[in-house]
């Protein structure tokens, strides 16, 4: 009988405990829910719900005034495989392509440089990497529009040093837009490479030293492919805003260079043909989505593409 009494009590205790935890559990999750749900709300606001609009509309028509039908069709996607829009991709493509190369050849050495500096002077070249974020891009890309005019700053220097005789003709060209895509996104390029070149353990780099390696061999054998997820961080920042950039087209290109963002601009201002512009938007999505993929798939994370 005592083994029975013993028993029950061990049965009731468990019980007890079991309560304890789901009522500790909930407890917990009451929390946690008031602090989740206003992020969850706000994303839910204005990224998916944006996002599933843009979709439904890409697949909608138009009557004969230009107004969205909300009947179901393809021909907005089929039009995309024109000769003049795969030249448009081809185009922004290349552009994107370029600007990204010569952001990453010119802020790997900046970055490595701020990561191995000490004091004042680390913390003067990386102010210069963020000051440029506190003035709008848009009136910094006018400032190079005036430098590369015809009587601008390179032109004056050109024909007083006598290089020229007649003003060269920087603006409107592709060169003009890659120069300001570099410009506008060298900083995106910067942080991230900071940021992996910064956690970088020095010893390595000695050790390479010490086994004989010289400063171009561990530069390619050691330090590369430990910063290889801040490269393609960085790349990543660079690239997938180039192709949606389409205010430096537009001041720097004069419409010479189009490229997908001032195609979809041009769809939902000008044209007013809504359905194609989205659907336009639903491709620079979905490579948006296939590159952060590739990165993920290389080791890199969430949090360093987020600088």
């Amino acid at each position: 009988m005592p083994a029975t009494t013993d028993t029950g009590s061990r049965t009731r205790t468990g019980r007890t405990r079991g309560t304890r935890s789901r009522h500790n559990f909930r407890g917990n999750m009451l929390p946690a829910a008031l602090t989740v749900s206003p992020v969850a709300i706000w994303f839910g606001l204005l990224i998916l719900v944006p996002m599933i609009y843009v979709i439904v509309i890409s697949f909608c028509s138009l009557d004969s005034n230009y107004n969205i039908v909300f009947r179901f069709t393809l021909d907005n996607y089929k039009r995309l495989a024109d000769l003049d829009y795969l030249q448009i991709y081809g185009n922004s493509l290349l552009i994107a392509l370029t600007s990204t190369v010569i952001c990453l050849l010119l802020a790997y050495p900046f970055a490595y440089l701020i990561a191995r500096m000490r004091g004042r002077a680390k913390i003067a070249l990386y102010m210069l990497v963020i000051v440029p974020f506190w003035t709008n891009s848009l009136i910094r890309i006018y400032g190079w529009r005036t430098m590369l005019g015809a009587q601008g700053l390179f032109n004056k220097l050109l024909m007083g040093a006598g290089i020229v005789d007649k003003p060269v003709e920087f603006l409107f060209t592709r060169g003009a837009v890659i120069l300001g895509m570099v410009y506008a996104l060298f900083p995106f390029m910067v942080l991230p490479l900071y940021t992996a070149l910064e956690k970088l353990d020095g010893s390595l780099l000695e050790a390479a030293k010490d086994l004989g390696a010289r400063s171009l061999k561990t530069l390619f054998t050691v330090t590369i492919p430990l910063t290889a997820t801040g490269i393609f961080s960085g790349c990543i920042m660079v690239f997938i805003p180039t192709l949606g950039y389409f205010f430096v087209s537009d001041v720097l290109g004069g419409g010479n260079s189009s490229m997908i963002g001032n195609v979809i601009e041009s769809q939902f201002r000008r044209g007013n043909n809504w359905p194609l512009g989205a659907a336009l938007s639903v491709i620079l999505i979905l490579i948006t989505l296939v590159l952060v993929k590739l990165y993920q798939r290389a080791g890199g994370d969430m949090e360093s593409l987020g600088g």
